[in-house]
């Protein structure tokens, strides 16, 4: 009996040494929901995968409140290893000197080869800083897209095998599913991003000199140009005619859409998890509107969602983990199946191709919808955008965008607010950067 019980001893202080033997990394994310199940799922299966590390992926807040909160973790010596951060954050993330770890050293430093150019261009292009070097890991990458519900359409007398292509097309279909008794034909989630960045990359027109921003820090907003204002003074009319319902900031007015309050949504391809498993209605995917007679239009969307960025100051065994997850993450299976479920693209040609190969585009009609926006042929004009304080700045497009919507302000005075505060911003960004 005494030497089973020892026996059971030494196997619990083993497996007990085994388990303290494990380097945990600790991974700050704002996934909510279905994305957040779908994170927790990709650590699990991670961990199951292999015995020395172990990733726990703590839920921050949203992405502002994670940065925020990794900025106060980083000064006080407890950051995270990885924190993940929206697109806008990345200029301020690359201006962060001594806080993070190129992703390219973290890989190359543990022994993975690693390729930028096996990511989707648009990508890789957009996490890479000027000297060539890829700064962050691209994870859940988006764009926005054009979701509609096929029931309200039928109901309304319109067609339901293709949606609405340009602006002039959405209107009319607005008008048609208000006069059948819809109560909120058309709402836009990410106003900012989906109606001026996406919107103007999309029309192949500078939203930003220097190239957007991705040339420079002394890039400056030209977002008052007669086609924006057009575009913003065309909605503002929807929305007086309750043709366009405001539904709120962020990814707000997405519930809207899944409970069939409304009947078409501009949003983010991340959104499809959530569609796909909530919708009771029949669902179709296209994409962004655009204005017929825009020369060049439709161009490319831009970039969306968030990456991966590794904090500084950590040891050499838990880059070595950080590592190994990432090489994890870029499988083109893993990347297959998480695109499949999620709606984010497909990070790797490789997982596009692996996808494609599988018919699942074929089974779910729009759903290469996104990655066909984003592989198109990039311009100085279409690149991508990439703006110093542009958490802020979205919060300027947000307030400037309600006064349109509520008639308090015509679109030129919206949109020249925007560039007269967002420029302030800006020049403030330059100035605590330069040299």
């Amino acid at each position: 009996m005494n030497l089973k019980l020892t026996l059971a001893a030494a196997a619990l202080a083993a497996s007990s040494l085994s388990a303290q033997a494990q380097t945990e990394i600790q991974w700050w994310h704002s996934m909510v929901a279905v994305n957040n199940e779908w994170v927790n799922d990709l650590a699990k299966s991670f961990n199951a995968s292999q015995k020395d590390y172990k990733i726990n992926p703590v839920y921050k807040g949203s992405y502002d409140e994670s940065m925020t909160a990794a900025v106060a973790a980083f000064r006080a010596g407890n950051a995270p290893h990885i924190l993940q951060v929206f697109e806008v954050g990345t200029a301020t993330m690359m201006s962060s000197k001594g806080v993070v770890v190129p992703v390219g050293k973290v890989m190359q430093d543990a022994g993975y080869k690693f390729d930028p150019s096996v990511y989707v261009p648009a990508v890789a292009g957009y996490y890479t800083a000027p000297n060539g070097q890829m700064l962050s890991f691209p994870f859940n990458s988006s764009t926005t897209v054009f979701y509609f519900n096929k029931d309200a359409f039928k109901a309304a007398g319109i067609p339901t095998d293709k949606a609405p292509e340009t602006w002039p097309e959405v209107a009319l279909a607005a008008a048609k599913l208000k006069a059948s008794g819809h109560k909120c034909p058309l709402t836009i989630a990410w106003q900012g991003w989906t109606q001026l960045e996406s919107f103007s990359t999309w029309h192949n027109t500078e939203l930003a000199t220097q190239g957007n921003g991705m040339r420079g820090l002394n890039a400056r907003l030209i977002a008052n140009s007669p086609l924006h204002v057009r575009h913003i003074e065309n909605l503002g009319n929807m929305a007086k005619q309750g043709l366009f319902i405001y539904k709120g900031r962020a990814n707000v007015p997405e519930a809207s859409f899944v409970s069939g309050e409304c009947a078409m949504i501009t949003t983010s391809s991340g959104f499809y998890g959530n569609v796909a498993k909530n919708a009771k209605f029949g669902y179709g995917l296209s994409t962004l509107p655009y204005y017929p007679d825009v020369p060049g239009a439709p161009q490319n969307t831009v970039i969306g969602g968030a990456s991966l960025w590794v904090m500084s100051g950590k040891k050499a065994e838990e880059y070595k983990g950080v590592a190994a997850f990432f090489n994890y993450l870029s499988n083109p299976e893993v990347q297959s199946a998480s695109h499949k479920r999620t709606g984010y693209l497909p990070i790797t040609m490789a997982a596009f191709k692996l996808t494609e190969q599988s018919g699942f585009y074929k089974q779910n009609p729009g759903t290469d919808t996104a990655v066909n926006q984003m592989i198109r042929k990039t311009t100085d004009k279409s690149r991508g955008i990439r703006l110093g304080n542009y958490v802020q700045i979205r919060a300027i497009e947000d307030e400037e965008f309600e006064q349109a919507w509520a008639g308090k302000k015509t679109a030129k005075e919206a949109l020249d607010s925007i560039n007269q505060r967002g420029n302030e911003l800006l020049e403030r960004f330059e100035k605590a950067n330069k040299g």
